[in-house]
């Protein structure tokens, strides 16, 4: 049969149909989008190999970024093309995970060690397949399929039946990755797994503190992605509920303003933190060095492209989950993952993965299909009250509106910085901070020879154990030391702050348990702030005064384990916690408060409380 698209979106009451011809692209530069007519004019299937574009890791298996160029689309009402599907039960044979629950929870165990434990992320997905041999006509299994996940499932963002002659992929995805319509571009965070199995309620869901962490970590990380789409970065709206068949998920919505070519929006996006992890880079060496083995285009996008009415480029691109393939000789594959964070275990984990291949398996006949319970109201106002309790202490500055110019702070204003990337994104976001207090910034990754002359220089954030000896620590260490040598003035994060903390002789040491998207109150230097950690180290100080080379710095430490938050001495100050982030309610307060000084390299005696 020729190359086709069947594309339901919810609540439409109609199917796109789409046909035309497919051509195979080396990359997302060359995916087929000319000036001409509106409307769609390409459908992209991405595979998640395609984040080699950006230069992170992965395991490569030659999937093919094929492109359906759009010849014909046509729409038609869902209850016709429903019932012109077939019905036929589709015959599953030789069923079952490629790794099995005890091999998959011992990676997860793994992961939670020797990966978060140790500095590298603060979560992290890993996949697994369920396979097996459909009988009778793959095309018809599908068309089966996508009959059943159009009646049963709901909630979900697209259900799509998509040939391209090599494969078929069937599914019921709820995540769009990122979209760009009017000028304005969305992704939509989602992440948080309840059950529909009667094991728990709802209400006990929303307050589940891993739950909670692991839609925020995700948030920051998308974050990350529109801070360097949207001119302004994104504006937080939510949280939500999507509410499926099986399970339902917590979400947030991001928009942002932006001008990039809509197929640099997918490269610069790739891919969604809720199946890679975060930080993005590293959770890519993560995933190839515990999965061994190629993705397909699990965790990859659909990507529908084209034109709207004035010409402007539009992008629609759901996220490759809840999907099942099926090659043309029968062979079904259905990836599904589990993401991973400090509170995980895992059994718990194991279960995840078997509830998020339940629709597409049952739709496929390997499990039971029932139609979707009646659901309780979105509107039950204990319901309303916790999703709105969500965003009590996250920043306002990622969740409000405000003019231009509001935050700008006249002592910045005009100013110059640089920040230095040390492998984590949240430096876009940082960027914009800085941009809304005044200052013009450039970012400039690690492996910069020479970092430019600014009047401030950010050391950012980024994985990894502080004291190792690999090429990126040596680096960063070489810097903080040739900056403080220099009096240049100084801002480090994270990352930055623990090495400028060993530069100034204190001890670093690994947390007991990782500190991975936690949101506290801290004591910082007389005054209470709301602030969010990401990390595995810390530097250790028994004193609130340090005597250096570079002068006497002042410390603001946790009393009862001599932990450092932050630190700052005469035109340098670092901090342990991530000002940027979602996490940090006075994140901006705190810059506001630590920058001006570094800048002028006075520390007046009312900034010294």
């Amino acid at each position: 049969m020729p190359p086709f698209a069947l594309l339901h979106r919810d609540g439409a009451d109609h199917v796109d149909v789409l046909t035309g011809d497919v051509v195979t692209v080396a990359a997302l530069a060359d995916i087929p989008l000319t000036p001409g007519r509106p409307g769609p004019q390409t459908l992209a299937l991405v595979p998640y190999r395609q984040i080699a574009e950006r230069g992170f890791a992965c395991v490569d298996d030659d999937a093919p970024l094929e492109c359906l160029r759009i010849a014909s689309r046509t729409t038609r009402p869902l209850a016709e093309i429903v019932a012109e599907l077939p019905e036929t039960p589709v015959a599953l044979r030789n069923g079952g995970f490629d790794l099995s629950d005890e091999a998959y929870g011992e990676i997860v165990a793994e992961v939670l060690r020797d990966e978060i434990g140790r500095g590298e992320g603060a979560n992290f997905v890993i996949h697994r397949v369920y396979t097996a041999d459909v009988d009778g006509d793959p095309l018809a299994a599908a068309r089966s399929a996508f009959r059943r996940l159009l009646t049963h499932e709901q909630g979900a963002y697209w259900t799509f039946l998509v040939h391209t002659g090599t494969r078929t992929l069937v599914g019921a995805t709820p995540e769009r990755h990122v979209s760009v319509a009017d000028g304005l571009t969305m992704m939509n965070p989602i992440s948080g797994t309840f059950r529909h199995d009667g094991t728990r309620e709802l209400i006990d869901f929303l307050a589940d503190r891993k739950e909670i962490d692991e839609l925020y970590m995700v948030l920051d990380e998308e974050l990350k992605m529109m801070a360097a789409v949207a001119e302004q970065g994104g504006q937080v709206v939510g949280p939500y509920l999507k509410r499926m068949a099986h399970l339902t998920h917590t979400e947030y919505l991001l928009a942002g303003r932006g001008s990039l070519d809509v197929r640099e929006v997918l490269r610069a996006t790739m891919f969604a933190p809720t199946v890679t992890g975060s930080p993005v880079e590293n959770a890519c060496r993560v995933i190839a060095r515990h999965e061994r083995r190629g993705r397909g285009y699990y965790a990859g996008v659909l990507a529908l492209l084209g034109h709207d009415d004035e010409g402007r480029q539009t992008l629609d691109a759901p996220i490759l989950i809840r999907t099942a393939e099926i090659s043309p000789a029968g062979r079904l594959r259905v990836p599904v993952g589990a993401t991973l964070v400090r509170h995980s275990t895992p059994a718990g984990e194991v279960a995840e993965t078997h509830t998020k291949a339940a629709g597409v398996l049952a739709a496929l006949g390997a499990s039971s299909l029932r139609r979707p319970p009646v659901r309780p109201s979105d509107d039950d106002p204990a319901i309303q009250a916790a999703l709105a309790a969500r965003n009590d202490g996250l920043a306002r500055f990622w969740l409000d509106q405000r003019h231009p110019g509001a935050l700008t702070v006249p002592g910045l204003d005009g100013r110059t910085a640089v920040i230095v990337d040390n492998e984590d994104t949240f430096t876009a976001m940082l960027a914009h901070q800085l941009k809304a207090l005044g200052l013009a910034v450039t970012v400039v990754p690690w492996t910069v020879p020479v970092v430019p002359p600014a009047d401030l220089v950010v050391v950012g954030p980024g994985p990894g154990d502080p004291g190792s000896d690999d090429p990126k620590m040596r680096r960063v260490r070489a810097l903080v030391a040739e900056l403080l040598a220099t009096r240049q003035p100084l801002l480090a994060v994270c990352l930055g702050h623990q090495v400028l903390s060993a530069a100034l002789g204190l001890r670093l040491h690994r947390r007991d348990s990782p500190y991975q998207g936690v949101a506290r109150d801290i004591t910082l230097f007389g005054a209470v702030r709301r602030v969010g950690f990401y990390s595995s180290f810390t530097a250790l100080s028994a004193d609130d005064v340090l005597g250096t080379a570079y002068g006497e710095v002042q410390i603001a430490r946790d009393e009862a384990d001599g932990t450092v938050h932050a630190l700052r001495g005469q035109g340098f100050a670092g901090v342990q916690f991530h000002p940027e982030s979602v996490l940090s309610a006075d994140g901006i307060t705190v810059l506001t408060e630590l920058i001006p000084p570094l800048v002028t390299q006075v520390i007046s005696p009312a900034s010294l409380g």
